[in-house]
Order: C-alpha cells, then sequence, then structure tokens
C-alpha cells in the first residue's frame, strides 16, 4: 500500500521560502512521474508543479512558474518543493502524490492517476 506524508508546511510572511517535503513509502519511486498538488479553502485541488519519472521533464502551474522548484530524489524515495517569493495566494494545503502508472510523463500526473491523498502540509502566507 502506497502512503506519501507531507511535511514542511507553517506560516510565512509574502516573499518568503519554504521547502516541502514528501516521503513515499509502499513502493519505489525510481520510474514514476509525480506531482505537488494544492488545495485552497473554497477551491477544487490543482495542480502545482510535476516531475517527470526520469526527472527530465517538469511542469508548472502559470501561477508558480519562476517561483516554484520540484525535485526528485529517488534513493531517498522523496520529493521537494522549494517555495520561493511566497505569495498571500499562495496560502493551502499542499500534496504530494505518485503517478500510479510507470514512465509516465510530468503531464501524466493527473488527480485521477495517483493514489489515496495523504494529509498534506498547510502553507499560511500572510502579508
Amino acid at each position: 500500500q502506497v502512503s506519501v506524508v507531507e511535511s514542511g508546511g507553517g506560516l510565512m510572511q509574502a516573499g518568503g521560502s519554504l521547502t516541502l517535503s514528501c516521503q513515499v513509502s509502499g513502493r519505489t519511486i525510481s520510474g514514476y512521474a509525480l506531482g505537488w498538488f494544492r488545495q485552497a479553502p473554497g477551491r477544487k485541488r490543482e495542480i502545482v508543479a510535476a516531475i517527470s519519472w526520469g526527472g527530465g521533464r517538469i511542469k508548472y502551474a502559470d501561477s508558480v512558474k519562476g517561483r516554484f522548484n520540484i525535485s526528485r530524489d529517488n534513493a531517498k524515495n522523496a520529493a521537494y518543493l522549494q517555495m520561493n517569493s511566497l505569495k498571500v495566494e499562495d496560502t493551502a494545503v499542499y500534496y504530494c502524490n505518485v503517478d500510479r502508472e510507470g514512465y509516465g510523463s510530468a503531464s501524466d500526473v493527473t488527480e485521477d492517476r495517483v493514489f489515496p491523498w495523504g494529509q498534506g502540509t498547510q502553507v499560511t502566507v500572510t502579508s
């Protein structure tokens, strides 16, 4: 059974930086694309960033391009989301997840192709 545990969230002033971590257990992430999603209060969950199984293809939501950086460490079975120049509108619960199918691209990481969600980590950005 695959499970993910996100950590690293917190309260931050606008303009600050945070790095989120995602630890995956139950399967190796080698060979699988993965992504970070977020859900703000009253809004649908949206994908923020995704990385292909080999790490060579990355995509970001337009709202975070140039500010966020996704990375993966297959040896640690972990993924990270470095968030810079945080904005109030980045406030949300952030979730990490893994593509259920192997050798996918970053674009393949969608809500209907990932494992059950973890609890996420809250990021709150104040002005």
